[in-house]
This record gives C-alpha cells, sequence and structure tokens, in this order.
C-alpha cells in the first residue's frame, strides 16, 4: 500500500476524468492527499465531479476537447496558477465512433481516433513536461487498452491507436529518462459508460471468458495508475501493465 506522507501535497492532471476510469483515478489520488485538474467535455459534469472529489480545495475542473490545443494549453496555465504545479499527468481521454470492418473505415473516422487517442496524448506530454516535469520530475501515466495486444473485432482502429500508445509510452520513457517515468495500463472490459456497449445486454456470457469472474470496475483501474504514479513503483518505467481479470490467459483476445 502506497505511503499517503510521499505522495501528498502532490498535483495530477487527469483528462477525461468527469466519469468513468478517469474519476477513479482522481477519486484514488486524492483519497492519498493529492490534489486534481480533471479535465472533461461537459462543464456541468466536471462540476459534480470536483464537488464530489472534495470541492475547490483539492480539484479543478476545466471543460474543453482533449484534441482542442487551446484546451490543453488553457488546463495547463490554471492547473499551475491554481496548485503550483503538476507532479502527474493521466492521459485517459479515449475515443471509438466506430464499429466495423477495418477495410470499410472512413479515414477521417480513422484520423479522428488517432487525433484523439494518440496525438492528443503527446500534447498533453509536452505541454506538462515544459511547464513542470523538465525541471522537477514526476510521473506519467496512460490508459490504454487490452485491444491493443492483439485483433480487437470491431474496434480495430481503436486497437491499434492504443497499440501505438504503448510504443509512445515506450519512446518518452526512453526519452524523459532518469527524472520522469512513464508507463501504461491495458484494461479489458471496464464497467464504464464508455465500454457498455461491449456488454449490455450480455454481461453474462462476456464474463465466462474472464477467470475472475467478473468484468473489471473503474476502482480497479484508479488503484493501478495510483501506484505506478507513486514513489513504490519509482524502479517502474515504459512498461504496460495489463489489468484483464486474467482474460488473457485465455485462447485469445477475440
Amino acid at each position: 500500500m502506497t505511503d499517503p506522507s510521499t505522495e501528498s501535497g502532490k498535483v495530477a492532471l487527469v483528462t477525461g476524468a468527469s466519469r468513468g476510469i478517469g474519476f477513479a483515478v482522481a477519486q484514488a489520488l486524492v483519497a492519498r492527499g493529492e490534489r486534481v485538474v480533471i479535465t472533461g467535455r461537459d462543464a456541468a459534469s466536471l462540476d459534480a465531479a470536483v464537488a464530489e472529489l472534495g470541492g475547490p480545495d483539492v480539484a479543478l475542473g476545466v471543460a474543453g476537447k482533449s484534441h482542442d490545443a487551446a484546451h490543453r494549453a488553457e488546463t495547463v496555465e490554471r492547473a499551475v496558477a491554481a496548485f503550483g504545479r503538476i507532479d502527474h499527468l493521466v492521459n485517459n481521454v479515449g475515443t471509438n465512433p466506430a464499429f466495423g470492418s477495418m477495410v470499410e473505415l472512413d479515414l477521417n473516422v480513422a484520423r479522428k481516433i488517432l487525433d484523439i487517442n494518440l496525438v492528443a496524448t503527446l500534447g498533453w506530454v509536452q505541454l506538462v513536461h515544459a511547464a513542470w516535469l523538465r525541471e522537477h520530475g514526476g510521473a506519467i501515466v496512460n490508459v490504454s487498452s487490452i485491444s491493443a495486444l492483439g485483433p480487437a473485432p470491431g474496434i480495430g482502429m481503436y486497437g491499434a491507436s492504443k497499440a501505438a500508445m504503448v510504443q509512445l509510452t515506450q519512446q518518452l520513457a526512453y526519452e524523459l529518462a532518469p527524472n520522469v517515468r512513464v508507463n501504461a495500463v491495458a484494461p479489458a472490459v471496464v464497467r464504464t459508460k464508455f465500454a457498455e456497449a461491449l456488454f449490455a445486454g450480455h454481461e453474462e456470457q462476456v464474463v465466462k471468458s474472464y477467470p475472475l469472474g467478473r468484468l473489471g470496475e473503474p476502482s480497479d483501474i484508479g488503484g493501478a495508475v495510483a501506484f505506478l504514479l507513486s514513489e513504490q513503483a519509482a524502479w517502474i518505467t515504459g512498461q504496460t501493465l495489463v489489468l484483464d481479470g486474467g482474460l488473457s490467459l485465455g485462447a485469445g483476445l477475440a
């Protein structure tokens, strides 16, 4: 268990954190004494999330789209102005607006997926690194997906973007060492609104593939991300932690 005293007073920026995995990450960080800056597209949802996290003393919400460079710049600027630092960055925003075969995928949709899931991730890293991490050090966690590790029927471009995120994680870990650690997590199906289409109406059948007998909960991912950001993970960088309830122990991801 992470010693809260080693993390108290630090500040994390968590993207896509008004609900689901991002919110669970923010909860885990606040619980051990960190302050958080969270982003999301809907201002009202962010306001509610900030209130649930403990209010403006510990949380700041900045509404906008992750692939909007102006939003990224505003968020980093407001984070430093409000809390004075950004020790941790969690890139959680992701999109998957298409379901079907890759060979039939609209290329404009493919570009959108890559822009939001990959290019924006690099954009966040560049800004936070320039604002704080380059001089003071810290840690980054990118939220990838088990779909990065093999064929992902129906969500191929999403999986490809998340596979690229794994490589990006390794590249950044190499480039930013020794002062900044960069890791990733690769969840299987987690019980969130984003993933609902993958289990709604047939959850019992889906769960049969999981040796641990259940889908993931946002808190499962939140706790793992919090660990990778902590001093207990001080000798871990460039790694992707698979969080899948044992799914990958089976015959395949399909």
